[in-house]
């Protein structure tokens, strides 16, 4: 495709910075003279491991949020995250395209996302060749992103996509020289889920404990595990009887306290 005229300086200034540790910033200013938003943040998805923090453009207040409390174990209920780890095909998303149902009365939602103040995000998918899934995360804290907006990004992606791989190519490398991690934070989505409540939850109620938590109503919840919606129902009220809690809120508060011990 062809870059409109006005665009071709910042987006040659990004190609010019590929392979250097200026090359996402360059990216951003070619990302906001395509359209303006608030926040940037370019995560590295691999497996089921936990996302690699490739790029943010967060002020210090903001970062502990979008980062360092997302990194601590809400990133396990992200739509991005758990969309990437399919993975989804390369393209552009909006993270309501890739939310289940109930996502916004979902206390992933009401007790992490909603501090964010974020009034749409969308992201880049971008598929790297060893597997790794990197997501281009655009956010606007103000209004959501038009139909416009969308048609704009949508035509440059093919671009940002060819620049983003030949940058990370060889991830292995960024990984090697990316901060260290703490220790016991390489957690898998089986495993916190399995682990959740062991000797006091049934497998099934840990499969219930997992959709719930990951915005799904009762009915789909019960499409998927192929039972009633009424015994999902039951089983959420013996979850709730069994960890001695009475509401999805504090469930989750339990899951991540969970996750940050194992």
């Amino acid at each position: 495709m062809l870059i409109e005229s006005d665009l071709l300086v910042p987006f040659a200034d990004a190609v010019a910075e590929i392979g250097r540790p200026t090359f996402p910033t360059r990216l951003t200013t070619f990302l906001r003279a395509v359209m303006p938003y608030s926040y940037t943040v370019i995560f590295g998805y691999h497996g089921q491991t936990r996302p690699l923090d490739l790029f943010d453009d967060f002020p210090a207040g903001k970062r502990k949020i979008f980062v360092t409390d997302y990194l601590d174990g809400p990133y396990l209920l992200d739509p991005f995250f758990l969309a990437a780890t399919k993975p989804v095909p390369a393209g552009l998303y909006r993270i309501r395209d890739l939310a289940p149902d109930r996502f916004y009365q979902g206390e992933y939602f009401r007790n992490y996302y909603i501090q964010t103040g974020l009034a749409e995000e969308i992201g880049f998918f971008i598929d790297l060749a060893d597997g790794t899934m990197v997501v281009l995360s655009l956010m606007r804290a103000d209004k959501p992103f038009t139909p416009r907006d969308l048609r704009n990004l949508e035509a440059v992606r093919p671009p940002v996509q060819a620049a983003v791989r030949l940058h990370w190519a060889d991830l292995e490398t960024h990984r090697a020289s990316a901060p260290p991690r703490p220790d016991g934070m390489g957690h898998k989505i089986e495993q916190s889920f399995q682990q959740f409540g062991a000797g006091v939850l049934t497998a099934r109620e840990r499969e219930i404990v997992e959709y719930t938590l990951k915005g799904h109503s009762a009915d789909a919840v019960g499409q998927v595990l192929g039972i009633s919606p009424g015994t999902v129902r039951i089983h959420r009220r013996n979850i709730y009887a069994k960890l001695r809690i009475s509401s999805q809120g504090e469930l989750f508060s339990l899951f991540i306290r969970a996750v940050g011990r194992s």
